[in-house]
């Protein structure tokens, strides 16, 4: 699991960086989606600013927010 990996714990702040910015947020640790996998609520200041702008070319919504991203404690 990735918390376990970097020492992070349920509540404590980590810093979530993709190469379009980073953000800070308190971890919420579980276990009930992919180890791999790191989700941050879009109300969270600064979530969107992570993730490209792109729009669905016929439906014109915002795509899925997929990104690589680095997570430390």
């Amino acid at each position: 699991m990735l918390a376990d990996r970097i020492g992070a714990h349920d509540g404590e702040p980590v810093v979530v960086r993709t190469r379009r910015g980073e953000m800070k947020a308190p971890a919420r640790v579980v276990t009930t989606i992919r180890p791999d996998t790191v989700f941050v609520p879009f109300h969270w200041v600064g979530a969107n600013r992570l993730t490209n702008d792109a729009l669905d070319p016929s439906s014109r919504m915002p795509e899925f927010k997929v990104c690589a991203a680095e997570v430390t404690r």
